[in-house]
């Protein structure tokens, strides 16, 4: 059976504060995660949690990915922006030009993010969390098209998005030029397999999509660590 997304996890300096970053911002619940993790849920149980793990690895350039929150009207993308800097977030300067209408902060720990302006055709009817815009190649959104199975959504010029077949966040990549990869992603997807998957069948069918091990192999009790076609790691929570 095919693994789900289960969670997109944040190695954190400092887990609980970040976590109380994002509830804020969101406006997503609070609670304990599997094996003491810290985690934010989703007001649809369909949706993906948010983890926050602990990790120490120092920032080097831009995140490969962040999310893109989604506006109703001018006021509230104020709102929005208000909060998250009352919460400890900032703006940030990654070239956006003057004219662009989205507003570019970073969270407490330093990972980017965007409020966007509302209007916007692509990500409506998304949810708070409108995407997760990552950089990657067209490659690696054909791979978790079919990891996930999740049908494309856009696919043009090398860019390409995945969305839930139930809707929600979209998951999008900007194709070339594809930014060097710096150490390990500080966000990074954890699927989960269902009670009565095939542990070994599943990993196999994500393998032969384009998958590899990763050296580390285990990712901490009961996850299995895979890079997939970019060199991206992403974990799998297995059974017990």
């Amino acid at each position: 059976m095919t693994s789900q997304l289960f969670a997109i996890c944040f190695n954190a300096t400092r887990p609980s504060g970040l976590a109380r970053f994002w509830s804020g911002v969101l406006g997503w619940e609070l609670a304990d995660g599997p094996d003491d993790d810290i985690a934010i849920l989703p007001p649809d149980p369909a949706g993906f949690r948010i983890l926050f793990l602990p990790g120490q690895e120092p920032k080097t350039g831009q995140n490969r990915a962040h999310f893109d929150l989604t506006s109703t009207s001018a006021e509230d993308q104020r709102r929005t922006v208000a909060r998250a800097l009352e919460l400890g977030g900032k703006h940030i300067d990654v070239g956006q030009l003057p004219e662009e209408g989205h507003v570019v902060l970073a969270d407490p720990d330093g990972n980017e993010f965007c409020v966007i302006e509302a209007g916007n055709n692509f990500l409506a009817d998304t949810g708070t969390i409108g995407a997760l815009a990552c950089d990657g190649t067209q490659e690696v959104g054909y791979f978790w098209s079919e990891a996930l199975r999740w049908p494309l959504v856009w696919d043009q010029d090398q860019e390409t998005a995945i969305q839930s077949p139930n809707g929600g966040t979209k998951i999008t990549w900007g194709g070339p030029p594809v930014a060097p990869k710096r150490g390990p992603n500080r966000l990074f997807f954890e699927l989960a397999l269902p009670t009565d998957a095939d542990r070994e069948a599943e990993i196999d069918r994500l393998i032969s999509l384009g998958a590899k091990r990763a050296d580390t192999g285990e990712a901490g009790e009961g996850r299995l660590r895979l890079l997939d076609p970019d060199g991206n790691e992403f974990s799998v929570r297995v059974p017990r």
